[in-house]
């Protein structure tokens, strides 16, 4: 984004976010050496009454041990700020403070998506016939992790991207085709905020209904496992969303054709480098690598299209009136931006949501049980609690992929090969992840692997 204005003070107003950013729950590079912080692009916007100044900052943030990265701060100044501000400090006599705390500046925002505006480098972009919620307040959602978003009553949600990256970000992309295709399996979309960065469109902030009442899906799941209540009918209809959205991307942005040795090859270096760092994968790699070796001998090129890229239960919503909604189109965390919008077979989402009832029947056991000393015991073990979980996981599989092939025409389960490869990859990927994060729930995927691998 081209800077939009002059600073006498630059240096102090670093030295201020320097101190503050790591402290942010949003700010995804912690334990990073931070070197510094500096304002790459500043935004001025329109002023609400009570304050003196508001501008959309693009920080560029360095590191001691890598390259730079870009966070957005709106920032506000006033001679005091409001109550449930969060204070950053003070600078030429005015508090300084994150503007989306403050309604009158969310309510600003608003209003210059419902106007189409623009400001500067910033479009302010309504979708069309979108009706926006000006007459009421906008409070931020305590929940937010890596984003920050706003709500509007039970009408409207504006996530607000904190890390900016150059291209444009496939949530709002992606919720641009599905709407087109009049998908209503995802909130509708009712606008986005879009600006420049590196030369390149970029995100900055995605507006789109607030889905009032919904339950998320993760919690429902493990609901359903802790009571013994049956779940394949909620599996079944989550498959045939999912298929809507697959079918209605593909009808959009179309499809293309991907070399089956070209994946292949792409998986066996992602399993090689991380049994590398996780020696208890070692044992695996030559059946996991079989494995990827039938794919690479398909012969037949592999279908790739636009897809979620990081699904799982936690990834879904479910309406009053039972239907269900797939959110969070950002793409896998770890990711590339490249990455994230690269075409991808449709049986990478259908692998992650299978695996998401795999984490919902076993998690359990191993929170209760502490996770034992030996990877894959507690999951492996042949009692009833153990057997339960299994059953109620292989129902909900394959309710699941009913649903979708009911509604995509074609049952993923058809391509064994495909489906045990993709589900190896997101297997292998789980290793890496719950070895650093949740070392209690790795015999989850090396439990997959094992049922993956087995002859």
């Amino acid at each position: 984004m081209r800077p939009s204005g002059a600073s006498d003070d630059l240096a102090e107003l670093g030295d201020l976010l320097r101190g503050w950013l790591p402290g942010r729950r949003w700010f995804a590079e912690k334990g990073r050496p931070l070197t510094g912080v500096a304002p790459a692009a500043r935004h001025p916007l329109p002023v609400p009454e009570g304050l003196a100044a508001l501008e959309l900052l693009v920080l560029a943030v360095s590191f001691a041990d890598g390259p730079d990265r870009h966070y957005q701060l709106l920032l506000a100044r006033a001679g005091h700020a409001p109550v449930g501000a969060v204070p950053i400090g003070e600078q030429d006599g005015t508090v300084l403070y994150d503007g989306l705390h403050d309604p009158a500046v969310t309510a600003m925002l608003l209003r210059l998506i419902a106007e189409g505006a623009t400001r500067g480098a910033l479009s302010f972009v309504p979708e069309p016939g979108a009706r926006l919620p000006l007459d009421e307040t906008g409070l931020v959602v305590d929940a937010e992790q890596s984003n920050t978003s706003v709500r509007w009553g039970e009408r409207s949600i504006l996530k607000v991207y904190r890390r900016l990256t150059p291209g444009p970000n496939p949530d709002l992309e992606l919720h641009r085709a599905l709407r087109a295709a009049g998908s209503t399996s995802v909130a509708a979309l009712q606008g986005g905020i879009e600006g420049v960065l590196d030369g390149e469109p970029a995100t900055v902030a995605l507006l789109q209904e607030f889905a009032a009442g919904s339950h998320d899906g993760w919690e429902r799941a493990t609901d359903a496992v802790r009571s013994g209540t049956g779940f394949t009918g909620e599996a079944r209809a989550l498959g045939e969303a999912l298929a809507d959205v697959h079918v209605a991307l593909r009808e959009q942005l179309g499809s293309a054709e991907a070399d089956p040795r070209a994946l292949a090859a792409y998986w066996t270096g992602r399993c090689e480098s991380v049994a590398a760092q996780v020696p208890v994968l070692a044992p695996h790699v030559p059946a996991i690598r079989a494995v990827y070796d039938e794919v690479a001998a398909l012969g037949a090129p592999v279908r790739v299209q636009r897809v979620h890229g990081d699904l799982h239960l936690g990834q879904t919503l479910r309406r009053p009136d039972g239907r269900w909604l797939i959110i969070d189109f950002e793409g896998e965390p770890a990711a590339t931006p490249a990455e994230r919008r690269a075409p991808d077979s449709a049986v990478r989402d259908v692998v992650g949501m299978l695996f998401s009832f795999d984490y919902a029947a076993f998690h359990h056991l191993l929170t209760r049980s502490g996770g034992g000393d030996t990877p894959g015991a507690d999951l492996g073990s042949d009692t009833a609690e153990a057997r339960l979980a299994h059953d109620w996981s292989a129902a909900n599989r394959d309710a699941f992929c009913a649903g979708y092939a009911a509604r995509a025409g074609e049952d993923p389960r058809a391509h064994a090969a495909l489906l045990r490869a993709y589900e190896l990859d997101k297997a292998v990927y789980q290793v890496l992840y719950e070895t650093r994060s949740r070392p209690t729930w790795l015999p989850i995927p090396l439990t997959a692997i094992e049922r993956a691998t087995a002859p």
